[in-house]
């Protein structure tokens, strides 16, 4: 998906063979596919794209029990995506898969712009990428729930991105504040029926029943994206120092999102082990 790679003139980032190199040459979208190796130890690859006409990244990868996970950072309008495509147990009355997405606010310093990822190319295809940090664990609770139809005052990635989803398409409390300030129809938002306050429900874990309602919890995690960009500092003729674009720094990040479930059937994977 999004490729971006960025050399550096120091020669401390030259001798570590910067894998990601910057060029010159510019196009209105570019794809990025790097290997990374997944918290069980399984090493998939991630598919980044930058689309520069629409300021948004794109960051797409499956894990080792071959759920699809799919990340966009939409700058236009300062929201970020989240849905996980889960494949369902069949013979416990699922469907073939099971969609989920999660909406919230994008912070500018989250991941590199999307102009700066176009620009991204990878100078060993084939090695096994590692996030230079290791960013700590985002727990978020979704407390409401987004329809889809009029989502698009949200981002118009939404719609394509959450189709599948139906009714599980989430967002938090904070965020539905901030947009409703913003001016956006507060149609958009259901309250779903739980509080962190004084939860109404049990976790879905400790559910026994597959038709009671409960709280679900889900986690995934972006082993390797491009977090920041890091500048260089250089001397002209007249020693007169400038700074200059010389590479980026990669991260992890894992979430944590709890949201309310009408059925536990709709939480399977949350069970006690």
């Amino acid at each position: 998906m999004f490729a971006s790679c960025i050399t550096a003139a120091s020669g401390r980032i030259l001798s570590r063979l910067c894998a990601l190199l910057l060029l010159v040459s510019l196009g209105l979208g570019s794809e990025l596919r790097v290997r990374v190796r997944l918290s069980d130890g399984l090493v998939t690859e991630e598919v980044l794209e930058a689309d520069n006409e629409r300021d948004a990244i794109s960051l797409e990868f499956k894990q080792g029990d071959g759920t699809l996970i799919t990340f966009v950072a939409d700058f236009k309008q300062d929201v970020k995506i989240f849905r996980a495509l889960i494949l369902g147990e069949l013979e416990r009355g699922q469907n073939q898969y099971q969609a989920l997405c999660f909406i919230s606010r994008l912070n500018r310093n989250e991941i590199i712009p999307s102009e700066s990822m176009a620009r991204l190319r990878q100078k060993n295809p084939q090695a096994i990428r590692l996030a230079e940090e290791r960013r700590g664990l985002e727990q978020l609770t979704m407390s409401a729930a987004v329809n889809l139809s009029r989502a698009w005052q949200l981002s118009s990635h939404i719609h394509n991105m959450c189709s599948e989803a139906h009714e599980a398409v989430y967002t938090r409390e904070a965020d539905v504040k901030h947009w409703l300030d913003k001016g956006v129809d507060g149609s958009i938002f259901e309250v779903l029926p739980q509080t962190t306050e004084v939860p109404s429900f049990q976790a879905c874990h400790s559910t026994k029943d597959l038709w009671q309602p409960c709280l679900c919890t889900y986690s995934l995690r972006l082993e390797w994206y491009p977090c920041l960009l890091k500048y260089c500092r250089s001397r002209d003729t007249t020693g007169k120092g400038s700074t200059y674009k010389c590479g980026i720094k990669s991260c992890s990040k894992g979430y944590h999102f709890t949201y309310y479930v009408p059925q536990k059937q709709l939480c399977l994977w949350d069970e006690e082990t």
